[in-house]
């Protein structure tokens, strides 16, 4: 029997880019915003002009530890914290894991298809950008 299974497509990835963008400029902060496919391939990426340099791995990370552990990223930043019970959960996956907030999963009827990760500002403003991008792939689809 086949398999088949959902992921985000280009151009989903370029609507949720977009979305993304347009949240940054809202805060007046140049933004990397990663979009990676339900395998956590990386589909499509948006560096803004004056980004920092060191947010483009975050970025990317964010969205790939998103999807490898299916929560968002600040909420596993909670489940690590010293005595917490993915305590050094980071140091896994060749310690590419990144645990602070700006990456979640994107899900469609119920289904996880790939992930967003935003990085640049400060924590909250990371969290806002990936949400903006996830609800403009959610809102063209409902």
């Amino acid at each position: 029997m086949p398999c088949s299974r959902t992921t985000l497509t280009l151009s989903d990835a370029k609507r949720m880019l977009e979305a993304g963008e347009a949240r940054a400029a809202s805060f007046g902060i140049a933004y990397n915003i990663a979009v990676v496919d339900d395998g956590g391939a990386l589909v499509a990426f948006v560096r803004q002009d004056g980004a920092l340099i060191g947010s483009i791995d975050l970025a990317i990370g964010k969205a790939v530890t998103a999807r490898l552990f299916d929560k968002t990223t600040a909420y596993l930043s909670e489940l690590a914290q010293p005595g917490a019970p993915l305590f050094g959960i980071e140091q896994s996956n060749g310690g590419r894991v990144v645990i602070f907030g700006g990456g979640i999963p994107v899900r469609i009827d119920g289904e996880i298809i790939g992930a967003v990760g935003a990085s640049a500002g400060t924590i909250e403003q990371d969290i806002s950008v990936a949400e903006a991008a996830t609800a403009a792939l959610n809102s063209s689809n409902a």
